[in-house]
């Protein structure tokens, strides 16, 4: 689509400035009042799924008192949905909480999430998470939706600067959203786009220790006789040495949002490109056989090399467009696409061989594209039957995704030692300029959802399916010839029931199966690239919300089923596997006094693997599935002076096996992260600085564990600092 967009604006300044109002208080003084004030609670009815509320701007859920989370979130096809309407558990992160916590990435946005947990740190080239106990994002292709497509956000990290809100829909959503494309069947992260809601000049400057710093800018307009073009421009750059010995790190981000709001049509236009570098780049590890697991190092410590690196290019695209055929029927139709591209030279994974700490790493060039294009359209309608109100929508959707990799033999085994990082001399990698076709993929699908409603959505009924297809075809590693291929369809489907005794109060029921991608037999197996079949994962979920007013409460209790490919003794590859996670999840948000602000919860699981090939292993604890995740964060305004802040965050994470036998188990875990804040005027601009510690005790920990049973260990103590300007 386009080019590489974010060197090229980063220069940019804007220097207008826009009135601010002085009835409003200061901690609310914002030209994105609209989006992140909170808003009057009222129905989410429209055809198109969009926010109604007063104040909020169509397509954004207004945010719940405090201003940290949304009301509401995104549920696929049926588009936004209330929290007290809605049959599933979603939250939704909004641009203020983001940056106040600055979050330069959606893995550290979701640090308060109870359900989520970010596999990696913080010093390596891609984000991974854990949701509800499954993996998610994990492998070369992006799973992270944007605006609620998938193929249109970057692959491996997601930045914060052009995000409005982050969500999080939890379980398996193949029915609301299709195939995800790397199989995540826990939940899905939404990133809903930034877009001109009002005049806004914002710039911005950051430090981060040891070196690093940056500046960036975010300027929106809306033009036009009724303001229904809107423009908006976002940029950063941010460089220089980060907290882990001998790294360095590069970043550009660019991205442009122009809309249309007229009265019957609306369009879309979103580009975006961002560019991300880093030398000596954190990987994980793995763990020998048989070898307890050793303390966590000093978490500035890198035993990756300084002439090892990864360079992450991606750029994206994404048309939405709907016209409103008639008050009840709304058409649209959209059109996005992305491409990442990557050339890095490091371990994929350094193996610990004893407790010492002793390591080897066998660093290897890993050149890979990514190509992905995403097309969906259909109808959206609402009418009454009777006494029983509908909201019908029908749509049909398709997903490509070409790969092409060169990946050589390594350039020779080194050793090191996670207490004493060796330094050693430098090494060329074996590159190439080509990149030959590994697989390519066509993910199909028609869908097609009722939400039923009566006594003023005081019970909804919401029955939905999606007949999908995946078609799949893989070639020889590095040469590109064909050696499988596979054409299957399933139809998923998802039923789900809210039930409000009063406006204040929701219980919920849903049951709802994933899809994923059936897995390719390995190099080793006696069935060796036999692709099996589609997993299914299954889902049953109830719980209970309640708005309290200014604080929101919300408890699930649920359970999934989900398929997993497996050796066997004999060495034949198989769907022979069943991993059950079940699981409580209590979240609390909001106010609990003015100055007050609350955001976090506990989620408690039991994992099993209920079947397997090793007989021995039924029963076991799966692969990184903790029984205890606790997030609490807390926000207090000072009284007695004006303006000034105080935040802090507790994350806690217990004992995870990193071994089907359950025989190796990282330990529990718990940071502690604070902050301040202070906002001011500064020549009549509304000026925050803010000031974050994160790790603030220097804990030396394991962050979580990925699905092959690596893990990274986590950073160290890190400073933040930043200033924002609104003019």
């Amino acid at each position: 689509m386009m080019p590489l967009i974010g060197s090229a604006i980063a220069s940019v300044a804007c220097a207008s400035t826009v009135a601010a109002q002085d009835n409003v208080r200061l901690d609310e003084l914002s030209v994105e009042a609209a989006v992140e004030r909170p808003a009057p609670r009222s129905g989410l009815g429209s055809a198109d799924g969009s926010v109604s509320g007063a104040g909020a701007p169509r397509g954004v859920v207004p945010a719940y008192a405090g201003g940290q989370v949304a009301q509401g979130g995104r549920l696929g096809v049926l588009g936004n949905v209330e929290t007290k309407t809605s049959p599933f558990s979603v939250s939704s992160y909004t641009a203020k909480f983001i940056r106040d916590q600055q979050a330069s990435t959606a893995s550290q946005a979701l640090a308060l999430d109870p359900s989520v947990r970010a596999t990696q740190t913080t010093g390596a080239p891609f984000d991974s998470f854990y949701i509800r106990g499954f993996p998610y994002n994990e492998g070369t292709s992006g799973e992270i939706a944007f605006d609620g497509l998938y193929g249109v956000a970057p692959s491996f990290r997601v930045f914060t600067d052009y995000a409005e809100r982050i969500e999080v829909l939890k379980g398996p959503t193949a029915a609301l959203s299709g195939v995800a494309p790397n199989g995540g069947v826990g939940g899905v992260i939404n990133v809903v786009p930034k877009r001109a809601y009002e005049d806004l000049t914002r710039v911005s400057v950051d430090y981060s220790s040891v070196a690093r710093g940056g500046s960036g800018f975010d300027v929106a307009r809306r033009y036009g006789d009724a303001r229904e073009w809107g423009v908006r421009l976002v940029g950063s750059v941010r460089g220089g040495d980060t907290q882990f010995d001998r790294q360095t790190e590069l970043t550009g981000v660019g991205a442009l949002a122009v809309d249309y709001q007229g009265e019957r049509f609306r369009a879309w236009l979103y580009m975006l490109g961002q560019s991300d570098s880093f030398t000596a780049p954190l990987r994980p590890y793995l763990l020998t056989a048989g070898v307890p697991v050793p303390r966590a190092p000093d978490g500035r410590l890198n035993v990756t090399q300084p002439w090892e690196y990864a360079n992450v290019y991606d750029r994206g695209g994404l048309l939405r467009t709907e016209y409103d055929l008639t008050d009840q029927i709304t058409l649209f139709a959209d059109v996005g696409g992305a491409r990442t591209a990557v050339d890095r030279f490091f371990t994929s994974a350094p193996t610990i061989l004893n407790f010492r700490g002793d390591t080897l790493s066998n660093p290897q060039f890993y050149g890979l594209n990514v190509d992905r294009s995403t097309y969906d359209g259909g109808a959206r309608a609402s009418f009454d039957t009777g006494f029983i109100r509908h909201a019908f929508v029908l749509q049909a959707s398709v997903y490509n995704e070409d790969t092409g990799r060169f990946f050589p033999a390594g350039t020779g085994a080194y050793r090191s030692n996670l207490y004493a990082p060796a330094l050693l001399p430098f090494r060329a990698p074996i590159t190439s300029a080509a990149r030959p076709r590994l697989s390519d993929s066509t993910l199909t699908g028609i869908s097609v959802a009722d939400t039923l409603s009566i006594l003023d959505e005081h019970v909804l009924l919401t029955i939905a399916g999606r007949q999908q297809g995946i078609e799949a075809h893989n070639y020889l590693s590095n040469v590109g010839t064909l050696t499988s291929s596979y054409d299957k369809s399933r139809l998923t489907p998802l039923f789900a029931l809210v039930v409000r005794p009063n406006d204040t109060v929701s219980v919920y029921a849903n049951y709802i199966e994933g899809l994923s991608r059936g897995d390719v037999a390995p190099a080793l197996a006696t069935n060796s690239g036999q692709i099996l079949a589609p997993y299914v994962a299954r889902q049953v979920e109830a719980g209970l919300k309640i708005d309290w007013g200014r604080l929101g409460t919300t408890f699930a209790a649920f359970q999934i089923d989900r398929p997993i490919g497996e050796l066997s003794p004999t060495r034949f590859f198989a769907q022979s596997g069943v991993q059950r996670v079940s699981g409580v999840e209590l979240s609390v948000f909001g106010e609990l006094a003015p100055e007050l602000r609350v955001l976090g919860g506990l989620s408690l699981y039991d994992g099993v693997l209920t079947k397997t090939a090793v007989a021995a292993n039924v029963g076991n604890v799966p692969i990184g599935v903790p029984k205890v995740q606790l997030n609490l964060g807390a926000e207090y305004d000072l009284p007695w002076v004006r303006g000034l802040t105080l935040n802090g965050n507790v994350v806690y994470t217990s004992r995870q096996f990193i071994d089907t036998a359950n025989t190796q188990a990282l330990p529990d875990w718990a940071r502690l992260d604070l902050g301040v804040r202070y906002t001011t005027r500064v020549e009549g601009a509304r000026t925050t600085l803010r000031a974050n510690v994160i790790n603030v005790t220097g804990t030396n920990y394991w962050t979580g564990v990925a699905s092959f049973g690596t893990f990274f260990q986590g950073a160290p103590r890190t400073y933040l600092l930043s200033m924002t300007i609104d003019m």
